[in-house]
């Protein structure tokens, strides 16, 4: 695989200020997170947290506020170790928020030889370079809703990023204001459908996907979930605000029937659907300006367990 050195901030610049977000800028971020640099990003590594400060410089870059204290990152703890999650606000016109997140994290190296990075540019750099994007589209916006993004660390792990910064009390007020989670987990590739579309984790538990496809624009389309019977639904970080009784679901286009690249060697850049990504991320933030605390509040039914 092709080596991606670390770029600087510099050449990201001139891809934020557009109306809509380049390929180029989207095959920047993943390909950087994906990077044999990062050697997969294994939590309790440097390149672990190489990839946590890689973040933040995009979130600063975008102009976000920080969540809480006086940094984007966020820190907990593992084995005796600090890692940190990443977390960004963008103000909007009301108090109401959405969130959107993804996982940073992968499993680091084998001991094959040859190839022996897990590179991780599906799951979940593909996810993180989602919520990126979305904070780029709306950089010089002012959305109807607040926005937080928070990129999670550790759920290769047992989601140990996320079920610390869902319970930092000092995010109550932004949790507390929460209309859903958009949760981003492994959409590097086209889906069953064809471009422009994603699936929802546990679609039959709330409105949230009816809703949103009622104000999609272009053709972009939320699916139910085919693969129901796996419960994606509660193996995903998205859980962890479930628990908080938060609208919360991760949104995919991978086919798990036949993605032989999940946790393998060969989930590099050579499976990233670069036209598609961007074709969703545009899709998405137009969307997104659609919504409102008036015409966008998802319920969950008695269906959910908590």
């Amino acid at each position: 695989m092709k080596k991606i050195t670390y770029l600087t901030l510099s050449l990201f610049s001139a891809f934020t200020f557009a109306q809509e977000v380049s390929q180029e800028r989207i095959k920047t971020v993943i390909s950087t997170l994906a990077s044999d640099e990062m050697k997969g990003r294994e939590i309790g590594t440097s390149e672990n947290d190489n990839a946590a400060n890689y973040i933040a410089s995009l979130f600063k870059e975008n102009k976000l506020e920080y969540c809480t204290g006086n940094s984007y990152l966020i820190p907990f703890d593992y084995k005796g170790k600090t890692a940190y999650n990443v977390c960004g606000v963008k103000k909007g016109k009301s108090n109401k928020f959405l969130g959107f997140s993804g996982h940073f994290d992968h499993i680091g190296t084998s001991n094959n030889e040859g190839d022996n990075i897990y590179n991780g540019a599906d799951d979940d750099a593909s996810g993180i370079t989602t919520l990126v994007g979305i904070a780029d589209y709306f950089t010089n916006k002012k959305p109807e809703f607040s926005m937080v993004f928070m990129a999670f660390n550790g759920e290769e792990k047992g989601m140990l990023g996320s079920k610390a910064i869902s319970a930092d009390q000092n995010l109550d007020p932004i949790y507390n204001n929460m209309t859903a989670l958009f949760n981003f987990e492994m959409v590097a590739t086209e889906s069953q459908w064809g471009k422009n579309a994603l699936y929802m984790t546990g679609d039959g538990f709330s409105d949230l996907d009816e809703l949103f496809n009622k104000y999609a624009v272009n053709g972009l389309k939320i699916n139910a979930d085919p693969y129901a019977r796996q419960q994606l639904f509660y193996r995903s970080d998205n859980v962890s605000f479930v628990k908080k009784k938060i609208i919360a679901h991760s949104f995919s286009t991978v086919d798990m029937s036949k993605a032989t690249h999940y946790h393998h060697e060969k989930d590099d850049m050579s499976v990233v659907n670069l036209d598609n990504m961007t074709q969703i991320i545009n899709n998405f933030g137009k969307s997104l300006e659609k919504l409102n605390p008036k015409n966008f509040a998802p319920k969950y039914n008695d269906q959910v367990k908590f």
